[in-house]
């Protein structure tokens, strides 16, 4: 397709509405000068395409596709050509639902264990979070999709997002927050990048020269297309490093940005270029689903179990406890054995094409609710609990965050499991003493109760065949060789930001470049797991060993 062509056709005032959505999905369609519409939908772990009402929240329901498990999950394998194979099967879905854009991966820092939108980003760590997102978007990409990369940048909080103001220091912001954005798109080649909504050091991301201009496509070579987060933009004018605002639908400040071309206030040049890059990106998926595309659905699902059991840490195994044999007498305790929190909630909530539960994997066992969905339990449902632990050699209990405690748009209050969660634990714990533990959260929790448990096996947020993974790991079908892509401390208040995350309208990076384990190592500070931690069946044995 000839775009210079095209651009040369098209009147100003046309350029500048291509520069804007037509819909809360699409992009604007021109018959007349043969521009066709392009789709795109969230996705960091899989497809969320709304065909009829939209919206950012995962409110409403979108097509079924593959649930993979959340970055925070994917991460624990520390496997960039996992993370290639999960991209490839998000843009063979993509195909077959003619979606052009893909919006992920996720490359934001976990500065803080509060924030709400952690299960979608990989790392406390930016080299790992820049290698896993680079790995992610070169296989979603091969399939002749695109991705956006984002949020661009310093957006790790969720609360007042679309006004807070990120200040940080030059330093920090190159060696940590851009990083990992950094090795994404000179390894990875997004065909997009998303701008974040909050502004960095007083400055809106959709308006600054110095991240999108200097650093993003002068510093790094990145010539592809930026486009707004929903709703971020701030002045169109300024704005005009942004070349697709989102979503449509609104003609936000369209006369204005008119009438500074006609003024010489804002160069041609500048609607020209942004309109090339949505051209590119249009047509780019318009040849792409020329091709008939075809999913195997079944070698998906397998996928997301292979993901789920690679990415899963085993944090404790006192005296060898896991895996269990096939004819131990177990207990399952824990509403989340049969209704599993396996993903996020959120923009990133996907409709799942199928969905195993554990219980289902566990036949034999006795069952507890111990709580309800929501993470509360009262005297009748412990008591339940406990007589079920002791009629069983092995009490396996389920536990973590329910979809209320973590979510986009806040954050958490603190690092706490449940109070029902803790109160299970306590009285199962006091009932068998071997007890195991299985955490299914996307974020860091604190665990006072460790001492009491005999195993720990964090899953994350596993994707629909989070079921049969845990398992196959429980059982040793599969061997748990994840490692924490973060650090768990022992308590909220060891955490570096504590003291000011979440307590100003502004994110205020006042610790620089101490997150995460370069905080815990310098300060000397003990942690309950660290950065890069995670045991295994298998026994290792060192020796000879010369220097």
């Amino acid at each position: 397709m000839d775009i210079e062509r095209i651009l040369k056709e098209m009147t100003l005032e046309d350029k500048i509405a291509l520069c804007s959505g037509a819909s809360f999905w699409e992009t604007k369609r021109f018959e007349r000068y043969g521009i066709p519409a392009l789709f795109m939908c969230d996705g960091p772990h899989g497809l969320r395409k709304q065909e009829d009402a939209a919206d950012m929240l995962g409110v409403n329901n979108s097509r079924p596709a593959t649930c993979f498990p959340a970055e925070v999950t994917t991460a624990g394998s520390w496997d960039t050509a996992l993370l290639e194979q999960i991209g490839a099967a998000i843009g063979e879905e993509a195909r077959e639902q003619d979606v052009g854009l893909v919006l992920g991966p996720g490359a934001n820092l976990k500065r803080n264990p509060l924030c709400g939108r952690n299960f979608e980003y990989f790392s406390e760590d930016p080299y790992l979070a820049g290698k896993l997102a680079a790995g992610f978007i070169r296989g979603l990409e091969a399939q002749g999709v695109g991705t956006s990369l984002k949020h661009f940048a310093a957006n790790s909080q969720e609360l007042d997002r679309f006004t807070s103001d990120s200040i940080l220091d030059g330093r920090t912001l190159r060696e940590l927050y851009l990083t990992a954005f950094e090795i994404a798109v000179r390894e990875g080649s997004p065909a997009a990048v998303m701008c974040a909504y909050p502004k960095l050091n007083g400055v809106h991301c959709s308006d600054s020269k110095e991240l999108l201009t200097d650093i993003l496509r002068t510093e790094w070579g990145f010539d592809g297309m930026v486009v707004t987060d929903w709703g971020a933009m701030n002045d169109r004018i300024a704005g005009f490093r942004c070349d697709l605002n989102m979503p449509g639908g609104s003609a936000y400040m369209e006369k204005e940005v008119l009438a500074a071309v006609r003024d010489g206030s804002l160069p041609e040049c500048c609607v020209d270029d942004s309109a090339r890059r949505v051209l590119q990106l249009v047509f780019r998926a318009a040849e792409t689903q020329r091709t008939p595309a075809s999913c195997n659905y079944e070698a998906h699902h397998a996928l997301a179990k292979r993901a789920a059991a690679e990415g899963a840490v085993l944090l404790k195994n006192e005296n060898g406890i896991l895996p269990l044999e096939s004819d131990t007498k177990i207990a399952v305790i824990g509403a989340m054995a049969e209704n599993l929190r396996y993903q996020g909630a959120g923009s990133s909530h996907i409709n799942p094409l199928r969905l195993s539960q554990p219980l289902e994997f566990l036949p034999g066992a006795i069952y507890a609710p111990g709580c309800d969905a929501q993470g509360d339990t009262t005297e009748a449902l412990l008591a339940e609990a406990k007589r079920a632990a002791e009629k069983a050699e092995i009490a396996v209990i389920f536990a973590g965050l329910p979809g209320r405690y973590e979510s986009e748009g806040f954050d958490r209050e603190d690092m706490k499991l449940p109070d029902g969660h803790l109160r299970m634990i306590e009285a199962v714990a006091c009932t068998n003493p071997n007890t195991v533990v299985v955490l299914l959260c996307g974020g860091v929790v604190e665990c006072p109760w460790e001492e009491r448990v005999k195993a720990i096996l964090y899953m994350g947020l596993p994707g629909q065949a989070g079921g049969e993974a845990v398992a196959d790991l429980l059982y040793g079908c599969a061997n748990p060789s994840g490692k924490l892509a973060e650090s768990w401390p022992y308590r909220y208040e060891d955490v570096p930001s504590s003291e000011l995350y979440g307590k100003t309208a502004d994110a205020l990076y006042q610790e620089g470049l101490y997150v995460g384990y370069r905080y815990y190592d310098k300060a000397g500070v003990p942690v309950r797991w660290p950065f890069g931690y995670g045991l295994s069946y298998t026994k290792f044995t060192y020796s000879n060993l010369t220097l």
